[in-house]
């Protein structure tokens, strides 16, 4: 039961963080549609930083996350919808700590150079970092959830 509401979530926020910024650049949203908006960017606000200068702008409007984050959450719903093809297999912990140190040395390596050189990348630049920690992350959780198999033919 919750590998499909963890899937159904992680697509469901990926596609609300470019919405966002589409919805508050109509010219006159409906009261429900305003509601929501200001739900994601205060859930954004709650998850980010939301730095202006490292968030991606949409539609003139800047995203509820920041570059980065917005790459983490499509990367998670990108692992979701592909672990609904793909059967997952039992790993033991220090597989998926291997995998999440692996998927998070894009991000690492970025944020080092960000801290040592004073420069920020682009911003998808950024958000391509954050992908394979997100997908990996994903990943980790729809497994964790994934129902155990008992015959012997694993």
């Amino acid at each position: 039961m919750l590998r499909p509401a963890f899937i159904g979530a992680s697509i469901a926020w990926a596609l609300a963080l470019p919405l966002a910024p589409w919805i508050a650049a109509q010219p006159h949203p409906r009261p429900l549609t305003v509601a929501s908006l200001y739900a994601v960017y205060i859930l954004g606000s709650g998850i980010c930083h939301q730095i202006p200068e490292r968030s991606i702008h949409l539609w003139g409007h800047q995203m509820p996350v920041c570059a980065r984050c917005a790459g983490i959450y499509l990367g998670a719903a990108i692992a979701a919808v592909c672990s609904l093809a793909v059967a997952s297999r039992a790993r033991a912990a220090r597989e998926w700590r291997a995998i999440l140190a692996a998927a998070a040395m894009p991000a690492a390596i970025s944020l080092l150079y960000e801290w040592t050189t004073g420069d920020m990348p682009s911003h998808w630049l950024r958000a391509a970092t954050g992908l394979p920690l997100g997908a990996a992350i994903a990943a980790t959780v729809v497994s964790a959830f994934a129902p155990v198999r008992l015959d012997a033919n694993q």
